[in-house]
């Protein structure tokens, strides 16, 4: 762990800027980098349909430029000395960080979990725990 970045992937909710804090920190203590990771939904539409008066590939494209703005916002709030590094991808949320954690310039990461229970951890995808269970790297989960 002590070499690699610290991936810090994030959706710009509370929960997740709560984890930057350990992130940091955790750069701090090993004087590694951070790399910030957003992944933006592909949305998925058919033209035909005309329900959409853009494209996905538009709205993708949309979707991506306002998540450059949040980082950029966030990045001139970030007050730190070390290296950070961003990624703006475009995919399913687990499956990119997993990618990027597995990358091989890694060596830990540092993830919000949302904190889900029951019934409503049943319908919706756990990012943190595909993380968790598939990154070859330690991961630090933040609730």
């Amino acid at each position: 762990m002590r070499k690699g970045t610290i991936l810090w992937p994030t959706d710009f909710s509370d929960t997740a800027s709560h984890a930057l804090s350990y992130a940091i920190e955790m750069a701090n203590l090993y004087q590694v980098g951070i790399k910030i990771l957003h992944v933006v939904p592909q949305p998925v539409g058919d033209e035909n349909y005309m329900i959409l008066s853009i494209s996905p590939e538009e709205l993708a494209q949309n979707m991506e430029l306002a998540a450059a703005n949040r980082m950029q916002q966030l990045l001139s709030e970030l007050d730190t000395n070390l290296s950070v590094e961003t990624q703006i991808r475009r995919g399913d949320a687990a499956t990119e960080i997993i990618a990027e954690a597995n990358a091989g310039d890694v060596g830990m990461v540092v993830l919000a979990s949302h904190g889900r229970t029951g019934f409503s951890h049943f319908l919706h995808e756990n990012v943190a725990e595909a993380v968790a269970n598939l990154a070859k790297c330690p991961v630090l989960v933040v609730k």
